[in-house]
């Protein structure tokens, strides 16, 4: 049984039991998707940012409308996550890291790219 407001709609801590898990699922899931670090925090603040503006709802359809929003969202990521895993790729340059050149110059790209 949900606890109830006066008002009748359920209680904060309730809606918080509901989506904070939701939230915290979403967050890691967006890391593998998104190559580019930039694209990576805009999304993570895009998600951060939809749950401070629907904190404060209480309408009790909307926040099932919501949470179901956030689901689909959640599906979605892992769904284009297991793709992208299929197709592995070298990373970019602007990435730095193991594609590009390490800290003392020597290029560390696996494969050559170009016809030979």
């Amino acid at each position: 049984q949900r606890k109830k407001k006066k008002n009748g709609y359920p209680a904060p801590g309730a809606r918080r039991k509901r989506c904070f898990p939701l939230y915290k699922q979403l967050l890691p899931a967006i890391l593998p998707v998104y190559q580019l670090q930039l694209s990576r925090v805009r999304q993570a603040n895009g998600t951060r940012d939809a749950f401070r503006e629907n904190k404060n709802v209480e309408e009790e359809r909307r926040v099932q409308e919501l949470v179901q929003e956030g689901l689909n969202q959640l599906h979605l990521l892992k769904r284009q996550t297991m793709i992208s895993q299929f197709y592995k790729h070298d990373r970019l340059v602007v990435e730095g890291g193991l594609s590009g050149k390490d800290k003392g110059g020597k290029v560390l790209r696996q494969k050559d790219t170009g016809w030979d």
